[in-house]
């Protein structure tokens, strides 16, 4: 069966609110972006859902092209490549990202990481079945 966006929707819309987080808040995905015709316009259709009109607004990577797919362990890879863009105040790229599906038109970061001061940020992770998770995570200011 080809992935839906409601699922992924769901979880994001899920880790705003656990988070008390507005979408207008958050300025960068860590998309789960396996770069697959079939995963990657899904994921978009389900940032749009959640984000409205601020989608075009936030940066948009997979770190998953620069480490590969970790399986299991991809979750909490990229759960740490989006603490340390917070803190760090860079975003990662998609790394080779060369065209952009039309489907996915979305502020993609390509090939080179952007300098931007982000307070909030999202790290997706699905998987087959519907496993969806979605973590929501603050630049600590302290």
């Amino acid at each position: 069966t080809q992935p839906s966006a409601e699922g992924p929707a769901r979880a994001m819309t899920a880790a705003l609110a656990d988070a008390g987080l507005r979408p207008e808040a958050v300025g960068y995905i860590n998309a789960h972006g396996t770069g697959t015709p079939a995963n990657d316009p899904a994921e978009v259709r389900a940032i749009r859902l959640v984000f409205g009109d601020h989608a075009g607004r936030l940066g948009v990577s997979s770190t998953k092209s620069m480490h590969g797919h970790g399986l299991g362990a991809a979750g909490a890879m990229e759960a740490a490549a989006t603490a340390l863009a917070l803190h760090n105040g860079i975003l990662p790229p998609t790394a080779n990202f060369t065209e952009a599906d039309p489907e996915c038109d979305l502020d993609v970061i390509p090939n080179r990481a952007r300098r931007a001061e982000v307070d909030c940020a999202l790290s997706n992770s699905f998987a087959f079945g519907g496993l969806n998770a979605v973590i929501a995570l603050r630049r600590w200011g302290g």
